[in-house]
């Protein structure tokens, strides 16, 4: 029988790690990497699993989640965050798959992101696939910046049911990694590939990011959460960019009548954000004389 390896990097998790822990017990081994947790979590992991490896808490994340890999003795690896659940369909396929003789080498999975208290079915947080069932000799992941994914040699497929990802629940959680990992390891890695700031961009940066997750994305449809969510995804870019800024020594980007300028770049998001608007309605109306008449202010 094809026996499955659950790793799970975590720090201080007492409040969550019993719930991902409990969603794992059909895998025939647990390895929980602790990053030095202070609280209560190791206590609790004892309760499931005596495969416990403790290690400094690496900011790149990916580092113990690969040592917690090397421990692993079953042929399949199952990478879980601590806020993260796998439901009984999922780890029935999960079976299914690794015991299938034609498996490919890794599996993205499904995710559902609970961010504030609710599925976010659009806005860029759903599918989400996430490669984290692989052959134990095929994947790692890379360590070179922190939203870096599983890398798998071989054939990679895709399962249908998805996990639970218990995301953001607090606004001040979401600011607490935006500022201390996500947003400057980005910057960090925009500077590395040779960027420059620019007057533009700093106008730029944030719009984009606001039109594609609450337009292109359809964050409208998960009401105000989505657009919430794109106002703090739009907050997070302009961050990068400011990060960006300060790495490179708060250089002066642009002299002259810099009113005049960001008037420009002001009055050019205003019509983006104008023909967004416009095309949706065309979207989502059924009156097909109202996207006639949509269509025309369009063309304009």
């Amino acid at each position: 029988m094809t026996k499955l390896s659950v790793v799970i990097s975590t720090y201080n998790s007492q409040d969550k790690i019993e719930d991902a822990l409990r969603s794992v017990q059909f895998a025939d081994e647990i390895i929980l990497v602790n990053n030095s947790s202070t609280d209560k979590t190791v206590e609790i992991v004892k309760k499931y699993t005596s495969k416990i490896f403790t290690r400094p808490n690496n900011p790149m994340l990916n580092v113990n989640k690969n040592f917690g890999f090397s421990k692993a003795v079953g042929e399949w690896i199952l990478c879980l965050d601590d806020d993260e659940r796998i439901t009984n369909e999922l780890a029935l396929e999960i079976k299914g798959v690794i015991e299938n003789k034609d498996a490919v080498d890794g599996y993205s999975i499904p995710r559902k992101n609970i961010i504030f208290g609710k599925w976010i079915e659009h806005t860029g947080w759903y599918p989400d696939p996430q490669l984290r069932l692989f052959r134990r000799t095929k994947g790692k992941f890379e360590e070179k910046h922190v939203h870096e994914m599983v890398k798998v040699n071989g054939e990679v497929a895709h399962l249908k049911e998805p996990m639970l990802h218990y995301n953001y629940q607090t606004v001040s959680q979401f600011l607490h990694k935006m500022s201390n990992i996500y947003v400057p390891n980005e910057a960090e890695v925009l500077v590395s590939q040779g960027y420059k700031a620019n007057f533009a961009d700093a106008i730029k940066f944030p719009l984009r990011e606001f039109l594609t997750r609450y337009f292109a994305q359809e964050g409208y449809k998960d009401g105000f959460h989505g657009l919430m969510l794109s106002f703090l995804m739009a907050f997070y870019h302009f961050c990068v960019f400011a990060y960006v800024w300060e790495e490179q020594g708060f250089p002066e980007i642009e002299k002259g009548n810099i009113l005049d300028k960001s008037s420009k770049e002001m009055k050019s998001a205003g019509k983006e954000i104008s023909f967004w608007l416009r095309n949706e309605k065309i979207k989502n109306t059924k009156n097909p004389v109202k996207k006639i008449l949509y269509k025309a202010f369009i063309r304009k």
